[in-house]
Formats: C-alpha cells, sequence, structure tokens
C-alpha cells in the first residue's frame, strides 16, 4: 500500500535547550527528513520547549490543520522535564499503545535504556500522533517502525476501510 496522496505530516521537537538556541534540532530535521522521503509534505520541525500547555497547543494547532500525523520528538524521559507524553494525552482521543510498544521494542536490543521512553500513541479525530525519543538514533528507530505502518493508518484515518 502506497501513502495517500496529499498526506501530511507536522513534527514537533520538544526540547528546552534546542528552544533557547543552546544546540541545533537534529533529530526534529531527521525526523522531517524521514518522513519527506516516505513521501509526506512536512510542516516543521516546530521547536517548543519542555511545557505541556507549549506542547499541547503546537499539537492542538497541527490535528486542528488536518495533519495526518503528528511526530513528536523528545521529552519522553524520566526526567523531571520531560513532559511530551503529559502533553500528548491532553490532546489524543484513543491510544494506540502498540504503536509505542513497538518503538520501544524496536530500539531495545542495540539501546537498553530503549524502554525507558515514556513515549505515547493514539488518535485526536483523524490525526496520529506518536511520540518518539529525541535522539537521531531514537527517530530512525521510530521511523523504521512507524514507516511501513503510516500508508495503512493515515488511509484507516480518512475512512478507508480495512
Amino acid at each position: 500500500m502506497s501513502l495517500p496522496e496529499g498526506a501530511r505530516a507536522v513534527v514537533v521537537t520538544a526540547s528546552n535547550r534546542a528552544s533557547a538556541g543552546v544546540y541545533p534540532d537534529r533529530s526534529g530535521q531527521a525526523l522531517a527528513e524521514g518522513l519527506r522521503e516516505l513521501g509526506f509534505a512536512v510542516e516543521g520541525p516546530h521547536v517548543r520547549p519542555d511545557d505541556v500547555e507549549a506542547l499541547a497547543a503546537v499539537i492542538r494547532e497541527a490535528v486542528a490543520s488536518g495533519a495526518d500525523v503528528v511526530l513528536t520528538t523528545g521529552g519522553t524521559g524520566l526526567s523531571p522535564t520531560d513532559v511530551t507524553p503529559e502533553a500528548t494525552r491532553a490532546v489524543v482521543e484513543r491510544e494506540a499503545p502498540g504503536l509505542a510498544e513497538a518503538v520501544r521494542r524496536h530500539g531495545q536490543p542495540e539501546v537498553p535504556t530503549s524502554v525507558l521512553s515514556r513515549g505515547i500513541a493514539g488518535t485526536a479525530g483523524r490525526t496520529l500522533v506518536v511520540n518518539l525519543p529525541g535522539s537521531t538514533g531514537g527517530v530512525r528507530d521510530g521511523l523504521a517502525v512507524l514507516g511501513p505502518l503510516l500508508p495503512h493508518v493515515v488511509s484507516q484515518l480518512r475512512g478507508g476501510d480495512h
């Protein structure tokens, strides 16, 4: 199955330091590039600080704009400032835990700490929202899992038949 025509993705990076210009947003750029390679028209990355309201607002805006997919990078760990799952949970209507678990499992053989990621996945309206880790490796692992699934997911969310 190929990606439906006009498929649109939005990339959101959660990082206090990247949003302050301390260092470049490498994971968001890698995520946007990977989505383009899959055939998506990509908006972003939108870089935001690790703040529940700021992140929830940009995810809500992306959903309201009609994006098929919103992928976040960063803010999924155990530190007190990692709040991307909480921001995402404030927006999604139905969780899809199998996607988040598959991303964690995929990275585990090479990076045992991947199981510490608290990222979630779910839908808001007709938009899939998935949290990925804030590293280029985590983004690559996430896209390796999601890439083959996204054509079917986008088709389903647009009302396609099973």
